[in-house]
């Protein structure tokens, strides 16, 4: 029964497969045929044929390298409070921007709202030399609460961004999450509803290590591009890199893993609802759930081997964090809920 992260899950056999067949030796640092084949699937998916694409080790590096490419040091980047990039990645944003400020604004159910960002915006005069000037929205999707920003929710704020000539960045790490549960393109979810860069996600949906930074305006590839290498990030086997999100992104599988962990999330969420001690926090729209309960059930879980996330609560309740993965079973489900129960 674990619960904690799908970063936690296992590979896929897929992507084990792909690493295991040696492709024999090839040019490195990228310059590689898999590598070439990768950024076309990803062009093709995305609707997007001049795409530059980054293939990175981790999510905060795929985070901070887009926000550094939209932010410069003196730049403001407007972000959720509880954003990843705020909470989980050491000041990573703030570091290869080389100073940009993160500025965090409130709202309901893990999301920002238009109005929000428009009162942020509306406190940064325009040409005023003693404050952050505005540089770049960052939105999550999934969010950190497990909500789901649909494509004309982006687009909402994205305008909004617009009017103050921000960039605008979705951090994908649950991307493929967000495209099954909304029913939407890859193109609708990012840059037709107004993202800039977007970094996608992989090593949650059942990759080893990687993920790839997917730049829609050819005007920043170069920027990209030279940041990645000044910061280490250019892997030398580069192959082995895309040749896990080639494998992922083959046939469908990247969907059918998130529409397995958004099921299981469906399924627990479902039975948590059931328990007359339990609530949701927010609604259960993709993998990852939210729920208080008395701080008896949660030990009662971990004693029958549950492992997930206590997020603090007040009281005799707790809050806990349950995420699902691509191969999180209804037995696991099952059995959780009846260790509550």
């Amino acid at each position: 029964m674990f619960f904690a992260s799908d970063n936690g899950s296992a590979v896929a056999p897929e992507v084990l497969a792909a690493l295991a067949a040696d492709p024999g030796p090839a040019m490195p640092y990228g310059a590689d045929p898999v590598t070439a084949e990768v950024t076309a699937m990803i062009r093709t998916l995305f609707e997007a044929p001049e795409a530059e694409v980054a293939l990175v080790t981790s999510g905060t590096a795929a985070n901070a390298l887009a926000l550094a490419t939209l932010s410069p040091p003196w730049g403001a980047i407007f972000c959720r409070e509880e954003a990843h990039i705020e909470a989980d990645e050491c000041n990573a944003a703030e570091f290869f921007s080389g100073g940009g400020k993160l500025v965090t604004l409130p709202g309901e159910q893990g999301k920002l709202a238009p109005e929000t960002l428009a009162a942020a915006l509306a406190r940064f005069a325009p040409g005023d030399l003693h404050a952050a000037r505005p540089a770049a929205l960052s939105l999550t999707n999934v969010t950190e609460l497990g909500t789901l920003y649909r494509p004309a929710e982006i687009a909402a704020l994205t305008a909004v961004a617009r009017t103050r000539g921000l960039g605008c960045h979705l951090d994908g790490a649950r991307f493929a999450n967000a495209l099954v549960a909304a029913d939407a393109s890859p193109a609708e979810m990012s840059w037709r509803a107004g993202i800039d860069i977007l970094s996608l996600g992989g090593t949650k949906n059942g990759l080893m290590g990687v993920e790839a930074v997917v730049v829609f305006d050819p005007a920043r590839a170069d920027e990209l591009r030279i940041r990645r290498k000044r910061a280490g990030h250019l892997m030398s086997k580069h192959r082995y890199l895309a040749l896990q999100m080639r494998a992922c992104l083959a046939d469908g599988l990247w969907l059918r893993l998130a529409r397995h962990a958004n099921a299981a999330a469906a399924r627990l969420a479902e039975g948590l609802a059931a328990l007359p001690d339990v609530r949701l926090v927010a609604p259960a729209e993709a993998n990852l759930i939210f729920a208080e309960l008395p701080q008896p059930l949660a030990h009662r879980a971990r004693a029958a081997g549950a492992v997930f996330y206590d997020m603090g609560g007040k009281g005799n309740r707790v809050r806990v964090r349950l995420v699902c993965s691509w191969n999180t079973s209804d037995a696991e489900v099952d059995a959780f809920v009846a260790a509550l129960a």
